[in-house]
């Protein structure tokens, strides 16, 4: 008996697309005029016959689905990945037809309809990835329509054909990997994935939290705030998630016992909008607002499917998040409106009105399925207060992790290490904080062969074995050959150049007999360098982080000697060389005894304030008692912005 033909095919496709199209003009006919979905009986059972997202089956084997949602959520969602496109989803259905046609005619089978053909081998970048292993984000079904699989174009962009109406709101070598048609295949294309794991960094201060979440249990309901949320599924759990500029990393929590469940890490897809805050602000004011939001809440959902996957629950089952991040990243994740942050006086509108009373806390709270998040249906969010202008929520959740008090006799210090550098000094009965716009160039940026903190990473460099030995002995995140520089490994190269007389103060590299060009070979095989423009950018950034530090003291009226702690957070502060990062001047020159690496304390902060009301309620008093300090309004800035941008240590006394 033979099997199907292209005919048998075609006819399958035209049928699940007038599915489809009467799904659609069910929601659009029936749920805009009566605001109810059609498949929901009166019972509350859910009559259709094909997937809905919206749609719970109960344990009990043999019982009805259930229509899970509240009345109010807009049920097009459960049939579209991308709600805010559904006008334009029935004109798609029509193209995919049109799709599968030009695709036969080109020689390729279409992989989602299962049609005949000779299919050109790695027709787009997707298809690359497939072929490699290499596992991308993907679930729209590779239309375009998620914005999931941006890669970074490494190589051979010059092989890929222009980009499509799709990644329009993509710049530089970014591309959506099911979008990027590989037109020449004599030139070779590299890219990696925009979202990847970096190493996860615990903290190391991890403490016991007492337990009084605002999700409780009692016996087969769960509870907030006296009142009936949902029935006992099998877990109350609650999400705590740092929401970096870099970095996200998220803790998962049974809110019954207190137990950390799970802890996962991945680089912030909004990376395609500009490394830095600044540069991210200014995208989001552009003609694609609101993809920043998109990407990150596309990224959480993923992680949100991969935790329910490998640890066995239901993401209706999460029933609190807690979200801490710089005022910035925070707003954005809240579809709020950040152009104001951007300019004078640099402040969120949520910290305007607080100020003008409008408003009791700089704390936020949403629905998460307003927001987008796949938790439970009456799951809230809450965003950690901000202190004030660039000083968010994240640094706030340091002062909770740390327990930095301003009625301490001791005086405190926290460097927040990050492309937005907080420094916090408490002590004697004051509260002082700043932020130092410190971009991204110790985070993998600007830096020609920089990175971020993964697997291949030079982490560690010093001093050639021998006089006789060439180069330098580097050390990589996971000992294999080396990619680029992270952080840490750009402080001990810029260290040892200073030491052996290869860079000056003023961080121009010496010309040695012979060379041509201001570069500094670090792994000759793989072709790593460092240049003087590198050089340059680092300066920038670590002159940020010393100015910072030293306006800050001097404004509170304290020395190096006076401090009792140095508190040392963020990424690669945990894994960098204090005593290098001393004599670049990076950081202030507290005796090495009193510098602790303290580990993600925004992340540990934003898990006591998941687990503990009280926690969170001290957290809003204590932001309100600081003093911030703008560092440009210091009369002389200028003057002590060039002076930190020497490689030399900072002074001892302020």
């Amino acid at each position: 008996m033979s099997g199907p033909t292209k005919k048998d095919y075609q006819r399958r496709l035209d049928a699940m697309s007038g599915i489809f199209s009467d799904i659609l003009e069910n929601a659009q006919g029936k749920i805009a005029g009566q605001g109810r979905c059609p498949y929901r009986s009166a019972a509350d059972i859910c009559t259709a016959k094909f997937g809905c997202a919206n749609r719970e089956n109960p344990r009990d084997t043999g019982a009805e689905p259930i229509c899970a949602h509240d009345g109010t959520l807009d049920f097009r969602t459960a049939w579209e990945t991308k709600p805010e496109s559904y006008a334009r989803t029935k004109e798609k259905i029509a193209q995919a037809k049109e799709h599968s046609e030009k695709a036969r005619e080109r020689g390729q089978a279409d992989r989602r309809a299962g049609m005949e053909g000779q299919r050109v081998e790695h027709a787009n970048l997707f298809d690359m990835a497939d072929t490699a292993g290499l596992r991308l984000a993907s679930s729209c079904g590779r239309y375009g329509d998620c914005h999931e699989c941006i890669v970074t174009v490494t190589k051979g962009t010059e092989a890929l054909a222009p980009r499509t109406e799709a990644e329009a709101f993509l710049t530089e070598n970014y591309r959506l990997a099911c979008q990027a048609d590989v037109i020449d295949s004599s030139v070779e294309v590299t890219f990696e994935p925009l979202i990847r794991s970096p190493r996860i960094l615990e903290s190391q201060l991890a403490k016991d939290v007492p337990l009084m979440p605002a999700i409780q249990r009692r016996g087969n309901d769960v509870m907030r705030d006296g009142a009936k949320i949902d029935r006992y599924r099998g877990h109350v759990y609650g999400l705590a998630i740092d929401l970096g500029t870099t970095t996200v990393a998220a803790n998962l929590f049974d809110l019954e016992t207190g137990s950390a469940i799970a802890t996962a890490a991945f680089e912030n897809p909004q990376r395609f909008g500009g490394s830095d805050v600044m540069h991210r602000i200014s995208y989001d004011g552009g003609p694609h607002g609101g993809e920043l939001n998109k990407v990150i809440i596309n990224a959480l959902n993923r992680e949100i499917a991969a935790l329910c996957e490998n640890y066995g629950f239901q993401r209706r089952e999460i029933y609190e998040v807690v979200v801490a991040g710089n005022s910035t990243m925070r707003d954005m994740f809240f579809k709020g409106d950040v152009q104001p942050i951007g300019q004078r006086p640099y402040k969120s509108p949520i910290e305007l009105a607080f100020l003008a009373g409008e408003r009791d806390s700089t704390a936020l709270v949403a629905q998460a399925r307003k927001l987008g998040l796949r938790t439970h249906p009456k799951c809230l969010v809450h965003g950690l207060p901000l202190i004030a202008s660039h000083v968010g929520g994240d640094a706030a959740a340091s002062l909770l992790a740390l327990d930095i008090s301003p009625d301490d006799d001791e005086v405190t210090m926290l460097v927040d290490m990050g492309t937005n550098t907080e420094i916090v000094l408490a002590g004697r009965g004051r509260l002082m904080v700043a932020s130092c716009p410190a971009g991204p160039a110790f985070e993998g940026g600007l830096v020609r062969h920089g990175m971020a903190s993964y697997e291949g990473a030079i982490e560690a460099v010093s001093e050639a074995v021998s006089e006789t030995s060439e180069g330098y002995c580097c050390n990589t995140i996971g000992d294999v050959a080396p990619v680029g520089l992270c952080g840490s490994g750009l402080i001990d190269i810029l260290a040892v150049l200073r030491r052996t007389g290869r860079m000056n103060e003023k961080g121009a590299l010496v010309r040695e007999k012979g060379q041509r060009n201001r570069e500094i070979v670090i792994a000759a095989a793989q072709g790593i360098t460092i240049s003087g423009q590198d050089i340059s950018h680092l300066a920038q950034a670590k002159a940020a982080s010393n100015a910072g530090q030293g306006i800050l003291m001097s404004r509170f009226g304290v020395g190096v000697d006076e401090i009792s702690r140095l508190y040392l957070a963020g990424g690669f502060a945990s894994h960098v060389d204090v005593a290098n990062a001393v004599e670049i001047g990076l950081l202030a020159p507290v005796a090495p005894d009193r510098v602790i690496k303290a580990g993600n304390t925004s992340l540990q902060g934003v898990s006591e304030a998941l687990l503990n009301l009280d926690r969170r309620q001290h957290l809003e008093q204590l932001v309100r008692r600081a003093e911030h300090v703008e560092l440009e309004s210091e009369a002389n800035f200028f003057d002590i912005f060039v002076e930190a941008c020497f490689f030399k240590p900072m002074p001892v006394s302020t």
